[in-house]
């Protein structure tokens, strides 16, 4: 049975449960509860699996905090197996309108310490990633409070839209590729 490691970065404890940075978290959670499964803590992260559609997907929160994410990918992958081609790592993009998907194949870190740190631990930056834009609604220089900001009133209410949508593009990975799921899935 195919496998895939569904990887959503953020950043572990209470203080950072709602800011902009922990999107991947937030996507995992969402991914877990439509298919009634918890998340246990475990070696380097908190995972969960479920499968669907003749697939095993395993559901991984990193508790290395976000820039040392590698360490944790790394040793899932190699623990359960799993190729860089069907490991999805999910993450929040600056460069992107709020709300809006970006799947793709394989880029560049784009100047996220997280990615740079799976990039950096894989040898690689051929992996597929799930950008979630947050938006760049920041002033100079304050990228940083930006990110580790909470979501706005308005960016909540339009996650209750966006979540299920992001969950789709999760199982669309695994079961109907990488290709469909951009084609289906980016921009939207």
């Amino acid at each position: 049975m195919k496998k895939f490691l569904i990887v959503g970065l953020g950043n572990i404890g209470e203080k950072y449960a709602n800011t902009r940075h922990n999107i991947g978290f937030k996507i995992v959670d969402e991914v877990a509860q439509e298919h009634n499964v918890s998340f246990e803590t475990d070696k380097l992260g908190d995972v969960a699996s479920f499968r669907f559609k003749g697939r095993i997907f395993i559901l991984l929160k990193p508790s290395t905090f976000m820039n040392l994410s590698g360490k944790s990918v790394k040793y899932w992958m190699q623990k359960e197996k799993i190729s860089t081609e069907n490991t999805l790592v999910i993450t929040d993009d600056l460069n992107i309108d709020f709300g809006t998907i970006r799947v793709k194949a394989k880029g560049s870190d784009g100047g996220h310490n997280g990615l740079k740190d799976i990039q950096e631990k894989l040898g690689t930056n051929k992996y597929p990633r799930f950008r979630f834009g947050v938006g760049s609604n920041y002033s100079k220089g304050r990228q940083v409070d930006y990110v580790l900001g909470d979501w706005s009133k308005d960016e909540e209410s339009q996650l209750i839209e966006r979540l299920p949508t992001s969950a789709k593009v999760v199982t669309s990975f695994g079961t109907a590729g990488l290709a469909n799921t951009m084609n289906t899935f980016n921009g939207k």
